[in-house]
């Protein structure tokens, strides 16, 4: 059994869970007969999503500033494709992806059952996902949740092949507080968000 500091570690619990959960619904909302195994089933949402990663690479191949952030088949039918860029990603953008991705799969009939394409930037409150997510945000406060369940806040230094370096305060009883540069493995961490400030 594995444990954090002493504590029972139920995240890789909660991860086969959730796979289990997305089988599920999938089969609750799929055209096909019972027949099928969850399996089966589950292997189509991932072939799904590999294929579309490949239009995706496909349309955006002379565009070296774009980039793929994410692709979701979620079980209600819904396609979610979240797109970034080294300067932000515009809507002009995002809907030639979409034609793009939309007429390939209705093409090769890659879905055989209704489903919604949604192609857009993550949202402010998404958590940074890729190492080039990082990059640009050097210079931004960030919120990192490390896997023992610590919060960590700070500027944004550097970022790495390895991970990231923060500048944090840090206050030690009875003394001032000051300011230290921090690395933070990239296995050490669960979850980054940019911190938005409306100063």
């Amino acid at each position: 059994m594995q444990t954090l500091n002493g504590r029972l570690n139920l995240k890789p619990f909660v991860n086969q869970f959730l796979a289990c959960v997305k089988i599920f619904l999938y089969l609750q909302h799929s055209k096909r007969g019972d027949n099928a195994s969850p399996l089966f089933f589950y292997r189509k949402i991932m072939n799904i999503e590999q294929k579309v990663t490949e239009l995706v690479e496909q349309k955006i191949a002379d565009r070296p500033d774009l980039f793929l952030v994410d692709v979701k088949m979620h079980s209600n039918g819904k396609l979610i494709i979240l797109m970034d860029g080294d300067e932000g990603i515009g809507v002009a953008d995002c809907a030639a992806i979409s034609r793009h991705v939309g007429h390939h799969l209705e093409e090769e009939n890659v879905i055989d059952h209704a489903y919604h394409l949604e192609v857009s930037s993550p949202g402010i409150d998404t958590p940074l996902k890729l190492q080039r997510q990082y990059e640009k945000n050097i210079g931004r406060r960030i919120s990192v949740k490390l896997e023992d369940a610590q919060k960590r806040e700070g500027k944004l230094l550097q970022v790495s092949e390895e991970g990231i370096t923060i500048e944090e305060q840090k206050k030690e009883k009875g003394k001032k507080a000051e300011l230290i540069e921090s690395f933070i493995p990239y296995n050490q961490i669960a979850e980054t968000k940019v911190l938005i400030s409306f100063k």
